[in-house]
């Protein structure tokens, strides 16, 4: 086994450890400290797929910028030792019914899908090129899911308020 193999397992190990210890902790600071570490080791993984570029996307835009900015949300609206009530035991098992189709679903599917194996030469882009295909909609266009992402991005922020936000009951 060669290092490259013992780190890509510590890299998945620790984003399957984090990932399960994020959506089951009950203490939501914890919480999202844990998704911190699982966004962290994704940066790991495409760093060692030489995606560069992508890994620094994740470890600035993710890991850095929205991370905080849940963390910011959290302490705003929220005591940091606040904890969650525990989960029942019938959407426990929900739960894991769900996630056993999901993740069955996805590995049919991707067991299922002939992926091409086609080795294709590299455009030189030019600055011109880089550009229009930011602001273009149609095909090699970025334009369409930077805006998706943005609602992505706004969405979690909402939900991060509305999660953290505390129940004020009047007696």
């Amino acid at each position: 086994m060669t290092i490259s193999e013992i780190i890509f397992y510590l890299f998945s190990a620790t984003i399957i450890l984090f990932s399960i210890l994020t959506v089951t902790s009950r203490r939501i600071l914890r919480a999202a400290v844990y998704l911190l570490f699982v966004l962290v080791s994704t940066a790991g993984l495409y760093f060692m797929l030489n995606y560069q570029f992508l890994a620094a996307v994740q470890l600035t835009l993710y890991a850095g910028g929205i991370v905080v900015l849940i963390i910011f949300s959290i302490l705003l609206t929220s005591h940091i030792s606040q904890k969650f009530e525990s989960v029942g035991l019938k959407k426990q098992v929900f739960s894991a019914i769900a996630t056993a189709s999901g993740a069955i679903l996805s590995i049919l599917v991707i067991l299922n899908y002939g992926f091409d194996t086609l080795i294709t030469e590299a455009d030189n882009p030019t600055m011109s090129s880089i550009g229009n295909g930011l602001l273009n909609y149609g095909k090699n266009g970025y334009a369409l899911p930077f805006e998706v992402i943005s609602i992505l991005l706004l969405a979690a922020m909402f939900a991060s308020i509305v999660i953290a936000k505390k129940d004020k009951k009047t007696n």
